[in-house]
């Protein structure tokens, strides 16, 4: 049987407040009896024993009042908690569809409608063959793997996301995921995909060296400008192998940047000349007419 420092605080407080209960009932009655016996011997001792009980009842009272208090704290200060942590979810796997019962109408005299619902398939996670590609990693997970779900938040301390939810409004710089994880094994290939509406806007994958078990984040911070909205998902892969999905949704147009308008310099042009004007030609005298032959007469016929 495994007990963790809370679990055994806890056990104590509750044992110290049951007998505390138990020694102040046994007290009274002790007292209130003894009261009624006529040896006088006697009846000192039964009631000295009563006020004893109710001592020890009131110190074990205290006992539990302290352990509730600083019991915790100061345990882990001389036993710092170890990197195993002690919730071991398993993750969901996606329900198989079933196909909805045929509604069939009522037959009438010539035809029979039949009416099919189809339902929707939410498809597996899987890593992109360029992803996948680019894999170094030669260790064969652990098949006993678990990660708790994701636990997102704008921020992280001390391991717990900070303003947690699953609906975020712009502006938004980054996204923390938060998970814990129990029966890794180093040097396996760990990779975390970021869809937005179905389409892959960030990938990380790398040889985990974060031990067998603890807690962990992954964040995204591309900037205020990247974060449109939509619905995002988070798809974590241990080899192959989809370990956990979790998903956020971001609402509001994001901050752009005011373009920043530059001044260029503009040469004012200079003044062209207009060319000279070419002189018309000088109009040329036609030539005078020939002047035309005249009539010859015939000679006259020889009487």
């Amino acid at each position: 049987m495994e007990l963790d420092i809370r679990s055994g605080i806890q056990t104590a407080i509750a044992f110290s407040a049951l007998a505390a209960l138990f020694l102040l009932w046994s007290g009274i009655r002790s007292i209130v009896t003894g009261y009624r016996l006529l040896y006088f011997r006697l009846r000192q001792e039964r009631v000295a024993s009563g006020w004893r009980r109710i001592g020890l009842s009131i110190l074990l009272g205290g006992l539990a009042f302290v352990l509730l208090a600083w019991g915790e704290p100061v345990a882990y200060t001389y036993f710092p908690p170890s990197p195993t942590t002690t919730l071991s979810p398993t993750p969901s796997l996606s329900p198989t569809p079933s196909l909805s019962p045929t509604i069939t109408l009522t037959p009438t005299i010539t035809d029979t409608p039949s009416i099919t619902d189809t339902p929707t398939i939410t498809p597996t996670p899987f890593i992109p063959p360029a992803i996948e590609a680019g894999f170094e990693s030669q260790v064969t997970p652990n098949p006993d793997a678990v990660f708790s779900p994701l636990t997102f938040g704008r921020g992280v301390q001390n391991f717990e996301a900070v303003n947690p939810g699953t609906v975020f409004s712009n502006p938004i710089r980054r996204i923390v995921a938060v998970y814990s994880y129990d029966k890794m094994l180093d040097g396996v290939q760990w990779t975390v995909l970021w869809y937005r509406d179905g389409e892959l806007v960030h990938s990380q994958t790398a040889i985990w060296q974060g031990g067998t078990g603890g807690y962990g984040l992954v964040e995204w911070d591309p900037g205020e400008a990247a974060w449109l909205p939509g619905n995002y998902e988070v798809q974590m892969f241990v080899g192959m192998e989809w370990m956990v999905v979790g998903r956020f949704i971001v609402e509001g147009e994001p901050n752009t940047a005011t373009p920043t308008l530059t001044a260029t310099l503009t040469r004012t042009p200079t003044i062209t000349r207009t060319p000279s004007r070419t002189p018309l030609p000088t109009s040329t005298m036609a030539p005078t007419r020939t002047p035309q032959p005249t009539d010859t007469r015939w000679p006259s016929p020889t009487p």
